[in-house]
């Protein structure tokens, strides 16, 4: 019987170690970012071409290498940095060459050259070429060159075409390796980067302190926002800074965790942050931060996942109370926290205060209603006022509603699950089935076959708002309960998908045009999708370096701040498309009716109330938003009845 397990080539056993350490060009770029600050440089430069796949070239003036290590660099297993195997939990550096270079030599064409500055290892008058393809020596000669070390990495996985095929697009590919870029250069501010893309600076960051680089990454309204954190400990020291609870967001992706300077991901101490701002931000936003948390090497392993992004403590919760410390310190140092009014009736705020030192009783006055309006009685002749809305709202609102909407329910049971695929509320309709004032409506859907019972509107239909946040009408069956929120999210997603298909959006101009700044990320991005966003309703032209000139805005979105709009736009869709594998398109529509939205829980008016409704009913899937969450729900009789069993 012949033997079945042999030892792999070198070339393929190459290619699989590359596998774990390079994923995508960006991988390429951190590995080479991390060698050149551990070589000490001062200043680094990063030039890439087709988002990293025909070019990535780092140039750096740090001690350099021999013309021996220069060699040895690109050997598997071959490191400057471990002796034995207690070193592995010691380590400060960022990377060392020998984990990097084999594995890109094994994937790419790689042109090294370096030679050693005058470092106490002393200096070379000449200094070395290298040039590896597929792992394989071509080149070694002497050659003139700068101190430091200059390393072109080209057409990356030209002999592995399965994996080149599974790259993203260049705008992805280029958002990943902006990523990696911002994480390195926020951890060492005292070396200088710059970072160009086919020939167009990106980044030039001097080198300075913390709050300086922070301000040149994101941009000069950090400046504004940034609140000093630090706290010494025996076990861990934390600094770094925290943003102020009123520039939070609700897209991720501004949290920043440096542990001895590496960046991780650790949602353990995440959760710490957000904690300490508890009561402070709303539910769904997240705060800015940028962190360094400094421990001894012994205490953490960082060898748990290839990239090293990962890390775990031997006594994380310690680490979690000492950073939410932290950041609650920050928080209350700075003001940012509402102090507490021992005078004031936490129940009822607006109640004049009862005298401190007198018996007395004041008489309690009644507050001010804010919107005065709203104490108005409704004019049952609304068509006037719904043409006010609609200027307000940008929504339809019929002057005939569809007064037999209730008829959509029947056939339904009461469930307490929610509602799945296979148990739509509503029948998928078009608009050009609404149903007229005088024709009854039926809905023709599955749940219809199973059950016979009618479930219809009582009394007028009447529908009540709770909280701003909720529409309830009663039903045969119960009680019908509609996400305020999540509907809108439906029928202003299916109104930005119909204008980007149609390519009709309409766009309300701005009278005084603003100027937005955005990152270089998303400045590319927008400059990718300016037609779809222009589809929108979005007007824009580019007037610098990451700056644009925003003309016009979506109808629908008209009462927004428009900077603020756009900005945060393009931040969602940066999220959404690397979270949501779906097409560029679909996911701008999303992002789009998500962020508009979020500003409509609300007061609204009998007729937006229905509009909104009859609106809902005539989208493509009324039970449930683009993301899938569930729109309504129906509270069944007898589980009311339960809620007032003893």
């Amino acid at each position: 019987m012949l033997n079945i397990i042999q030892l792999l080539p070198d070339s393929i056993a190459n290619q699989i170690a590359a596998g774990e350490v390079v994923q995508r060009p960006a991988s390429v770029v951190k590995e080479l970012l991390e060698n050149s600050v551990d070589a000490q440089a001062k200043t680094v430069q990063i030039i890439i071409r087709d988002a990293g796949k025909s070019l990535i070239q780092i140039i750096d003036d740090g001690i350099g290498m021999s013309e021996t290590d220069a060699r040895m660099s690109f050997e598997r297993h071959a490191t400057s940095k471990i002796r034995s195997s207690d070193d592995l939990f010691r380590i400060r550096t960022m990377g060392f060459r020998g984990e990097a270079l084999a594995s890109i030599a094994a994937i790419a064409q790689v042109e090294l050259r370096t030679r050693r500055s005058d470092s106490g290892r002393g200096s070379d008058e000449l200094g070395t070429l290298i040039r590896m393809e597929g792992f394989e020596l071509k080149t070694q000669e002497s050659v003139s060159c700068l101190p430091g070390t200059n390393i072109l990495v080209k057409n990356l996985f030209f002999n592995v075409p399965a994996r080149r095929n599974f790259l993203k697009t260049n705008s992805v590919e280029m958002r990943h390796i902006l990523d990696e870029f911002q994480r390195v250069a926020l951890a060492h501010p005292e070396v200088a980067f710059s970072l160009y893309h086919n020939d167009s600076e990106v980044y030039n960051l001097q080198a300075g302190k913390l709050s300086r680089r922070i301000v040149d990454l994101f941009g000069k309204q950090y400046r504004e926002q940034l609140a000093s954190c630090e706290e010494e400990t025996p076990y861990v020291s934390v600094r770094g800074y925290i943003g102020k609870p009123e520039f939070a967001r609700k897209t991720r992706g501004e949290q920043f965790f440096f542990v001895n300077s590496r960046f991780v991901k650790h949602n353990y101490l995440h959760h710490a942050v957000v904690g300490a701002y508890e009561g402070t931000i709303q539910d769904g936003f997240h705060p800015f931060y940028v962190l360094f948390i400094e421990i001894d090497p012994s205490h953490i392993d960082i060898n748990i996942h290839p990239t090293k992004t990962e890390i775990k403590f031997d006594d994380e919760r310690s680490v979690y109370a000492i950073v939410m410390a932290a950041v609650r310190k920050a928080v209350g140092v700075y003001n940012l926290t509402p102090s507490l009014d021992f005078d004031a009736n936490v129940n009822f705020l607006p109640v004049t205060p009862l005298p401190r030192r007198s018996s007395e009783a004041q008489p309690v006055t009644e507050p001010e209603p804010r919107n005065r309006s709203a104490l108005r009685p409704m004019s049952p002749a609304w068509s006037a006022e719904a043409s006010e809305q609609k200027a307000n709202t940008g929504f339809d609102f019929p002057r005939k509603s569809a007064a037999n909407w209730q008829a959509l329910f029947e056939g339904l049971e009461p469930t307490e699950k929610p509602a799945t695929e296979e148990t739509n509320l509503f029948e998928n309709r078009s608009s050009a089935e609404k149903p007229s004032e005088t024709e009854s409506v039926t809905l023709g859907s599955r749940v219809n076959k199973l059950v016979t019972s009618t479930v219809a509107l009582e009394g007028t239909g009447a529908i009540i708002q709770v909280h701003n946040r909720y529409l309830v009408t009663s039903v045969q069956a119960g009680m019908l309960v509609i996400d305020q929120r999540r509907a809108y999210e439906r029928v202003l997603y299916d109104q930005y998908q119909a204008a980007l298909t149609k390519r009709n959006g309409v766009s309300q101009q701005l009278l005084f045009p603003k100027t937005v700044t955005v990152m270089p990320v998303d400045y590319n991005l927008a400059l990718e999708l300016r037609d779809d966003l222009t589809s929108l309703g979005f007007l824009f032209d580019e007037i610098g370096q990451n700056a644009f000139l925003i003309q016009g805005v979506p109808a629908l979105s008209v009462g927004e701040n428009e900077e603020e709009l756009f900005a945060n736009l393009l931040a969602q869709l940066r999220e959404d498309t690397g979270r949501l594998k779906l097409e560029r398109a679909e996911v701008l529509a999303r992002s789009l009716a998500r962020r508009s939205a979020a500003r409509q829980q609300k007061q609204l008016a009998e007729p937006e109330q229905r509009a909104l409704v009859d609106q809902l009913i005539a989208s493509t899937n009324p039970s449930y938003t683009p993301n899938g969450e569930p729109i309504t729900t129906i509270l069944a009789l007898d589980k009311l009845a339960g809620l007032f069993r003893s």
